[in-house]
């Protein structure tokens, strides 16, 4: 039987990063600006909701504009855009899409920019209160590495990459007795949105029953 957790954080990520650059929009940006705010203020968007980025190198650079009744920002630079969701579940994805939608069909109309690669990222807390976290960690330790103490296993990771993707599966730093997943998937720049979120979904639903755990509803 699964081992039943609660997930108290969800945050979801994606970038998208632009098929050739727009060096316009690092210095020349004031009109779209202006259309990406009024097209935020649906969702109640205010003047110091914006920030202008100016640290880092020109490809961290930009502008964020965040909504906070969502817990959600999104950026843009000369290179890529980024949305970022703090309490991202499968119930609210219309709705990020939606966010990522706004602020995408601006970029492409006044920035004059394509899609050239999705990169997305999906970070989970997952908090058990019947079991203890290195009991849902353990099938993922080397066997050879545990065997070379008889005291108990304090802490298991693991991380496994592929081309495209990525998994890391870790204890939480941030809640007791809980795991941490990070699930990160490159799509092409031909993907839809619901093509991805479909895709993220299942990822998520394979990672775990991988970990033999099951998501308790509130």
């Amino acid at each position: 039987m699964p081992y039943p957790v609660t997930i108290p954080i969800a945050i979801f990520e994606i970038t998208i990063e632009y098929s050739r650059p727009n060096m316009r929009l690092l210095v020349d940006r004031a009109n779209v600006v202006d259309h990406l705010f009024q097209a935020f203020t649906r969702w109640d968007v205010k003047v110091d909701n914006v920030e202008v980025i100016t640290e880092g190198k020109p490809s961290d650079q930009g502008i964020k504009f965040k909504i906070p009744a969502k817990r959600t920002s999104f950026m843009f630079g000369a290179g890529s855009c980024k949305l970022n969701r703090d309490d991202a579940t499968w119930a609210t994805a219309e709705e990020t899409i939606a966010i990522l939608n706004t602020g995408w069909s601006v970029l492409t109309e006044l920035g004059q920019v394509e899609a050239g690669t999705y990169k997305t990222t999906i970070a989970l807390h997952l908090q058990s209160r019947t079991t203890p976290f290195i009991e849902i960690l353990r099938p993922f330790a080397a066997h050879p590495l545990i065997g070379l103490e008889t005291d108990p296993v304090k802490a298991i990771a693991a991380v496994v990459k592929w081309d495209k993707r990525r998994i890391t599966v870790d204890g939480s730093n941030q809640f007791a007795n809980a795991v941490f997943v990070r699930l990160e998937r490159e799509f092409e720049g031909s993907f839809t949105y619901q093509e991805i979120a479909e895709q993220l979904q299942i990822d998520k639903s394979k990672l775990l029953e991988l970990l033999d755990v099951q998501e308790e509803m509130p």
